[in-house]
C-alpha cells in the first residue's frame, strides 16, 4: 500500500492573497515594513516561528509577529476577499485516491492543527485522511520528524510513501525521510528549486499528479 502525503498551502489550496495579506498586518502592528510578496510566499510551508525568523532574523520580534499573524489570519478568512480556493482538479484527485484500497493518503502541513481541521471540515474530508501532521505535531519542516510521524501513523515505509509539496522544504523533508519527492509547479517554490532540493519530478497539473499514480500501482519517476 502506497501513503501518499500531501502539503496544504501551495499545493491544495491557494492561499496566497490571505497569507500575504495577514503578514502585512501583522509587519504594520509592530512598526514594521512589510516583506514583498516574492518573500513572504518564500516562507509559505514553514510554522511560524521559522517563518518570521528567515524573515526578520533571531534578533526581530518573532513570537510577536506570530501572534499577530494568527490573529490577523483568523480575521481576514472571515472576508470574502480573501479565500482559500482548491487548485484546479484536486478534490477531484482526492476524491479518486481516497476510493483505492491500495492507497493511503495524509497531509502534513506547517499549518497549527486548528487549521488542519478547519479544512477538513470544510471540505468534508472527515476519515480520507491516515494520518494529518501539523505545525503542533513535530519541528517545521524541512525536519523529517513530521513525515516520519506520518508514515508511523499510517503503518507505511519510506519506501511506499510519497511526499508532495510545492517548496523546497517539502522536498528536503521527503529526502529526509527517506520517501519519494513530489513537486507541483503551481505553488509558491519555482520547478528549478524543487529539483535543486530532491524532487524526482514536478508535475503541472493534478492530471498529472494522478497520472503517476495508476490502478496498477504507483509509477515513479
Amino acid at each position: 500500500m502506497t501513503l501518499i502525503v500531501f502539503d496544504v498551502d501551495g499545493t491544495l489550496i491557494d492561499s496566497q492573497h490571505l497569507i500575504v495579506a495577514a503578514q502585512g498586518l501583522a509587519f504594520a502592528e509592530h512598526g514594521l515594513a512589510a516583506p514583498s510578496r516574492t518573500e513572504s510566499l518564500s516562507v509559505v510551508g514553514l510554522s511560524l516561528p521559522q517563518a518570521f525568523r528567515r524573515l526578520v532574523g533571531d534578533h526581530g520580534p518573532v513570537e510577536g509577529l506570530s501572534e499577530s499573524y494568527r490573529r490577523a489570519f483568523n480575521l481576514l478568512r472571515l472576508d470574502p476577499n480573501y479565500e482559500e480556493p482548491l487548485f484546479p482538479g484536486m478534490e477531484a484527485l482526492l476524491q479518486r485516491l481516497h476510493a483505492r484500497d491500495d492507497i493511503q493518503l495524509g497531509i502534513a502541513t506547517g499549518k497549527a492543527r486548528r487549521g488542519v481541521d478547519r479544512l477538513i471540515e470544510t471540505h468534508g474530508w472527515q476519515d480520507w485522511f491516515a494520518t494529518t501532521q501539523s505545525a503542533d505535531d513535530a519541528p517545521s519542516k524541512p525536519d523529517p520528524t513530521m513525515l516520519r510521524q506520518a508514515m508511523a501513523e499510517a503503518g507505511a515505509t519510506p519506501e511506499t510513501t510519497v511526499m508532495i509539496g510545492d517548496t523546497t522544504y517539502d522536498m528536503e523533508m521527503a529526502v529526509s525521510a527517506g520517501a519519494v519527492a513530489i513537486g507541483v509547479g503551481w505553488g509558491y517554490h519555482p520547478a528549478g528549486a524543487l529539483f535543486g532540493s530532491g524532487a524526482a519530478t514536478v508535475v503541472e497539473s493534478a492530471s498529472a499528479l494522478g497520472e503517476l499514480f495508476p490502478g496498477a500501482g504507483p509509477v515513479f519517476p
